[in-house]
């Protein structure tokens, strides 16, 4: 028997003194990053903006929008040391939760075409694919298409 305590996953606010670990996070698996700019905006809108942390220590975050029955999810990363653990599923669905407990009856969300990681995450919790937002992303080439997926909450 392990005397060492289960870690504590915590989610909760995001405030403007997580920025810096967020930005760690978001420069380092992104190679078009949100800017800080962009987190402090959409705190200020009161978006439901995020972070999941273990043991205090900040592993991923979310940025969500609630209007009326909908819920748009507009960013949701795990650091890349933690991915591939199963963090943006507990993640994802945390989301799913406090947007059914907002009203929401829908939820949509923008992914590359070259997220292939993503988009099986997002089908693998029952996301369709509802179409495409073409020129949407910033690409090192140009522009790249969002895929619009969908889940009825």
């Amino acid at each position: 028997m392990s005397a060492l305590p289960k870690p504590v996953l915590e989610l909760r606010r995001m405030t403007e003194s997580d920025l810096p670990g967020v930005m760690a996070i978001e420069t380092e698996i992104y190679a078009f990053p949100w800017t800080p700019g962009n987190f402090r905006d959409s705190i200020a809108a009161e978006y439901g903006c995020y972070v999941y942390a273990v043991d205090g220590g900040l592993f991923g975050y979310a940025v969500m929008m609630l209007a009326a029955d909908e819920a748009h999810l507009l960013n949701l990363s795990i650091a890349a040391r933690s991915q591939n653990q199963g963090h943006g599923s507990l993640l994802l669905r945390r989301l799913c939760d406090l947007a059914r407990g907002g009203g929401a009856r829908v939820m949509v969300l923008e992914v590359r075409p070259s997220n292939t990681a993503g988009q099986r995450l997002y089908q693998r919790h029952g996301f369709q694919r509802l179409g495409l937002r073409r020129d949407y992303y910033p690409a090192p080439d140009g522009r790249e298409d969002a895929l619009i997926f969908s889940l009825p909450l």
